[in-house]
């Protein structure tokens, strides 16, 4: 699994009719910076409204996953997501001139496809991987459906279907690694019974069915009249059953290929929790209403875990800039070194790591009996943290020097003792102007915020 946040590389664009509204739509892939996420943009509506992909914002999920948020709004989200989530791409957004992501073949592949054309572009931000700290579990006991997603330091997702149906009986399909995604699981094309294609029409949906882009199962005696009835409906000339039980002799792509599309839905409606899992996913009967009831509850599991403001530190993953890597741009040196790694950086945001031991040189002077790190301290390392967010605009940070200019509402709100792991983040309030930088700076221990201030300071070139 891809340790590191990315984005696509280029703007690529396609186009096709929309499965329910029937609506021809162009869909444009964006590159997205740092902790953007997934999000839509309806570039057909007065001030290009954002939805963004969030399962806080689903409406709808009949036949489909459908987000709103504000007045905009975008249906069938889920084979789009899947791509997304296959490709472990972390950051972009989709831009549509209508009400609904082109179906195009039913799958994720051509998503896929016009993706890896647009490659992908590693970026200086860690993934915030949510690893699920205990099983957590879904049940509708009406419709037979049961879910749960299990603690595993990986990604797996197994599906079980059974629709009681003597053409598909019960199906299984695996993904135990994600990048088995593109090959195995994303040309699998979306299903339906043939009993469902009425209905599905009379209630305003499938539109843009056809064919060509969804799989249909016949499971019972159908008539030369209603063969002709669906020609029609379809605006075919002729439609036949095969002895298998697909309309139109369709040819599967797997034996299995409704259950592993049923995964691919899961993944794709998984992905409205807005950051990449960490876990063991079992689904018995899944259906797009049981995966957005169960996102929620995996949601609402990741905001118990603590803030999404907070920067997330795995220590197990590589940091984006090691001590080595630091000591390139910043001046500092033992004793006065207070930053071990930088965990997160963009254009406005820097996370940094500090780790407090025993061993630190002033817990001899600093009240001796009673180890406190001293609060100047605290700021001291959370300004180096700033430093390194100033210095990366320049090209050639070993020829400057940062000086504090001003510290203001400094707040100390938890002692900071041996053993504790700092976290610092730092932000920019303005864009830095004429070498002058402002920001906002706090440090947390765990969850807990310990210590804030707002920093200005100077850049000046050592040979100024």
């Amino acid at each position: 699994m891809k340790v590191k946040q990315h984005t696509i590389g280029k703007q690529v664009t396609l186009s096709g009719v929309g499965l329910h509204t029937g609506v021809v739509a162009t869909m444009t892939f964006v590159p997205a910076p740092s902790n953007h996420g997934y999000k839509f943009q309806r570039m057909d509506l007065e001030g290009y409204p954002i939805v963004e992909a969030d399962v806080d914002n689903v409406v709808d999920v009949s036949r489909g996953t459908t987000l709103e948020q504000g007045d905009a709004r975008v249906f069938t989200v889920e084979h789009v997501l899947a791509a997304l989530v296959g490709l472990e791409i972390d950051n972009v957004l989709i831009q549509l001139n209508g009400p609904e992501p082109p179906i195009m073949d039913g799958s994720s592949l051509p998503f896929i496809k016009i993706l890896e054309e647009a490659g992908l572009e590693e970026q200086n931000a860690l993934r915030r991987f949510f690893e699920i700290p205990e099983s957590i579990h879904y049940k509708d006991a009406s419709r037979e459906v049961e879910m749960a997603a299990l603690p595993l330091d990986d990604f797996r997702v197994t599906v079980m279907v059974d629709y009681n149906s003597p053409v598909l009986g019960s199906q299984h399909a695996s993904l135990t690694d994600i990048s088995q995604f593109k090959t195995e699981i994303a040309s699998c094309r979306t299903f339906c019974f043939l009993h469902e294609l009425e209905m599905l029409y009379n209630q305003n949906l499938i539109k843009g069915g056809d064919l060509n882009n969804a799989i249909v199962v016949v499971d019972r005696a159908i008539q030369e009249e209603e063969l002709s009835h669906l020609a029609k409906m379809f605006k075919k000339p002729k439609v036949e059953v095969r002895k298998e039980g697909i309309l139109n002799n369709v040819e599967l792509r797997y034996k299995n290929e409704p259950a592993r599309h049923k995964l691919l839905d899961v993944i794709g409606d998984l992905a409205l929790v807005g950051r990449p899992l960490k876990a063991q996913i079992m689904a018995a009967r899944p259906g797009h209403a049981a995966n957005v009831a169960f996102a929620k509850k995996i949601k609402r599991a990741m905001e118990k875990a603590g803030p999404m403001h907070i920067p997330y530190y795995d220590p197990k993953l590589p940091p984006v800039l090691d001590i080595n890597q630091i000591s390139n741009i910043l001046p500092h040196r033992y004793p006065f070194q207070l930053l071990d790694k930088i965990i997160y950086l963009d254009q406005t945001v820097v996370a940094g790591v500090k780790n407090v031991t025993i061993n630190e040189p002033f817990f001899m002077g600093h009240f001796p009996n009673n180890p406190v790190m001293p609060g100047v301290l605290q700021v001291e390392a959370m300004a180096q943290t700033g430093g390194i967010l100033v210095l990366s605009t320049v090209s050639d940070p070993e020829n400057y020097w940062t000086y504090f200019l001003s510290i203001e509402n400094c707040k100390f709100r938890k002692m900071v003792l041996p053993g504790d792991t700092l976290i610092f983040k730092c932000e920019l309030l303005n864009p830095i102007r004429r070498g002058i930088a402002k920001m906002k700076g706090e440090a947390f221990v765990g969850n807990t915020l310990v210590c804030e201030a707002v920093m200005t300071a100077s850049i000046v070139r050592k040979d100024a």
